[in-house]
Parts: C-alpha cells; structure tokens; sequence
C-alpha cells in the first residue's frame, strides 16, 4: 500500500470521525451538544474536512471522496489509482463510523428513537422525492467539485476554502437530504450502522442507499466537465 492510498485511509476516517461525531453529539440524548442544531452540524462537518484535509494532503492530496477522486480523475488533476483511493476511502469512513460508535455508545443505548441513531451515520431526505433528492445531492456535488478544482488558484490555498465551501454547502443546501455529498461518507457509515451492535437500531435505510453515492458521482463528473470546457 503506498502512502498516499493509506493517508487517503486515514484522513477519511478523521473525517468520519469528527462529521459524524458532530451529528452524534447533536442528535443523541444526554449528550451536552443535544439539539444545538444544523448550524453546528455545518460547522462542524467544515472543520472536519479542514482537519482532514490538513493531514491528509501532503501525502494523498486529501480528496476523501470517491465522487472527487473521480472529478479529479477526469478533469487531469489525479492520474493516481481511482479504485485504490475509493476502496481506501470506503474502509476509513467504516472505521472513523466505528469510532463514534464507541465513544458514543452509552448514548447510543440511551437513544430511543432509532432515526437519531440512523442520523448519525447516515443521510436521509427531510421530503421523500426521488428527483428532488438526486438534484440535491447532484448540485450539491457540482459545487464541491467545481470549487476544488478551482480552490488552487484562490489567495488563500489548502484545506481552509474547502472546509469553507463545506459549511456554505450544508448552511445553503444540506437542509434538502443532509448533504452527503460523498458516496464514501454516506455508505461507509451506513455499512458500520447495519453491522455494528446498536441497541435498538433499526433499519439502514437501504432503500435510499444508492441515491447518495449515485447521485455525487453524476454531479462531480458534471463539475470536471465543465472546468475541462472553461479551461
């Protein structure tokens, strides 16, 4: 495994860590951050990639998200391994899941409502609408990419504008479906729901499963074309 595949790992899970740790904190009971609401998710969710993207980044360039490996790809920005960056991806959103599974665990058992549970692992739509949903997460997606793609020549360079966008995507479009945005972010925690020992869990949420891993990949693959056309 070379290092850039097993720092695409571990900044996934650092991600996963602190993203979900942020909605743990926010929708379990007895937790002293219960209910202190979507802005704090937002933020929360934006310095976690920003923290991820921080360490990650000299050794893997920080892409933590299948549907930007593939944006990245396609724009000529990543000519690494797709497969090896989205398996690695996939595996260290299980872990950073597991993580704030075992940090959480006592309010997990405390929770009784099996959708807070679900919430913290996984995304959902606030209005069930198949088309809606998928052009949430697809516009959402585009902006991610098309502003990656184009954070190298802002003033201020790195992690910092991507954390940024992050909170201006979730304050401005997350309310839709929870903006995934990020197959990996989305399926990894929801394989760590299904297989994990939470009481009372309920389901996953199968059903929906597909639409947060399709969708960010079609909206990706949009943004890297259009840069590819302005360019």
């Amino acid at each position: 495994m070379g290092m850039d595949i097993l720092f695409e790992f571990i900044g996934t899970a650092i991600l996963i860590l602190f993203g979900a740790g942020v909605c743990a904190n926010v929708n379990l009971k007895k937790t002293l951050g219960n209910k202190s609401g979507w802005v704090v998710i937002t933020f929360g969710w934006g310095f976690a990639v920003f923290v991820a993207a921080f360490i990650s980044d000299p050794f893997s360039g920080a892409h933590l998200n299948p549907a930007l490996t593939i944006g990245l790809a396609i724009a000529g920005k990543f000519n690494g391994s797709i497969i090896g960056y989205v398996i690695a991806q996939l595996l260290g959103a299980i872990l950073g899941a597991t993580l704030v599974f075992i940090m959480y665990k006592p309010h997990f058992d405390a929770e009784p409502d099996p959708a807070a549970k679900l919430g913290t692992f996984a995304t959902g739509p606030a209005i069930k609408s198949w088309f809606s949903n998928f052009m949430s997460e697809l516009i959402g997606t585009f902006m991610l990419v098309f502003g990656v793609l184009y954070a190298a020549g802002a003033q201020i360079a790195g992690p910092l504008p991507v954390g940024l966008l992050i909170v201006a995507i979730g304050m401005s479009l997350g309310g839709t479906t929870g903006y995934a945005i990020n197959p990996a972010r989305d399926l990894g925690p929801r394989i760590a729901h299904a297989i994990l020992p939470i009481k009372d869990k309920g389901t996953s949420n199968w059903w929906y499963a597909w639409l947060p891993v399709v969708a960010p990949i079609c909206g990706a693959i949009l943004a890297a074309l259009l840069y590819l056309a302005l360019s």
